[in-house]
């Protein structure tokens, strides 16, 4: 499993700083043809100079491993539980997006010792509410074996399709797409046996009702929802939300932004995440002393 982390100059001096006393801060992408770390490039080096940065690309996605097999929920808050298990000695706070931010709460819930706070971009589990995403024809489409490995060659990883799937279901705003996302989700998509995750994906395997497991949910946790998300809108994302305000502190509905806050307006995600950091790290004020009234 491969995972990026800043090692060399300008962020790693050992002179000043030790990378490894650090705070964790764990950035996890979310799902699609070709996704991998890079979709929170642009915003991860804003916080290696005062966190140990660590970006991984998940199994079947990017740069890591790509096991020839249908993948299962448990494939996925298995890796991340395992993943800060081996990398991090303090709780971490995980900065997650879309499916794997809902894995990721899934994942907090059975560990929470492993967690410090959650900062989430539109966690969905694209079945919400009962919801049944399986019933989309396409979806009944891409589960037919052998043609499901046709409409990944031909729709899923070319530049053009890659392309017309940014411009019509991930970004709010086409002319925010520039060459080099492109290319970056294409490099992903071409990997051998990419094809793997990505229609387990598209099948509908790795989707559940994630408002059966919000109410669960312990730890500090702000959400950002695209108001223009093509996949779930910001109504299930507050309707989610209300299921437990108790861990979770904020939702912010961010205007004129789809899916990928991260890729589509970078720099006012990186403000959001660093007011977030500091608003989850502090401390909850101390409930209000019960007003008994006058003794007789």
């Amino acid at each position: 499993m491969v995972y990026y982390t800043p090692t060399q100059d300008p962020w790693q001096d050992e002179t000043e700083r030790n990378k490894e006393t650090q705070p964790p801060l764990i950035f996890l992408h979310g799902f699609g043809g070709g996704s991998s770390a890079y979709e929170w490039s642009k915003v991860y080096p804003a916080f290696a100079w005062d966190y140990r940065v660590l970006a991984p690309d998940l199994i079947g996605w990017g740069c890591s491993e790509h096991p020839e097999r249908d993948y299962r929920i448990e494939d996925y808050t298995r890796t991340i539980l395992e993943f800060i298990e081996q990398t991090c000695s303090e709780p971490a706070t995980v900065i997650a997006s879309s499916l794997t931010a809902a894995f990721t709460i899934r994942a907090a819930i059975e560990r929470p010792d492993l967690f410090k706070s959650l900062i989430l971009t539109t966690p969905a589990g694209l079945s919400d509410f009962g919801e049944d995403y399986r019933r989309n024809f396409f979806v009944q489409l891409v589960s037919t074996p052998i043609l499901d490995r046709a409409i990944y060659s031909l729709g899923v990883a070319t530049a053009g399709s890659i392309r017309n799937f940014l411009e019509n279901r991930q970004f709010a705003r086409p002319q925010r797409i520039y060459p080099e996302i492109v290319e970056a989700y294409l490099e992903s998509a071409l990997k051998p046996n990419a094809e793997y995750a990505a229609l387990s994906f598209v099948r509908g395997d790795l989707c559940f009702d994630l408002s059966l497991y919000v109410p669960q949910l312990t730890t500090p946790t702000a959400i950002i929802w695209g108001r223009e998300s093509a996949f779930t809108s910001p109504q299930v994302g507050r309707r989610l939300a209300d299921l437990n305000r108790e861990a979770i502190k904020v939702f912010l509905e961010l205007k004129d932004v789809g899916l990928t806050p991260q890729l589509e307006v970078p720099e006012v995600t990186i403000g959001l995440i660093r007011k977030f950091l500091h608003r989850l790290g502090k401390p909850s004020p101390p409930a209000p002393l019960p007003n008994l009234g006058e003794g007789s």
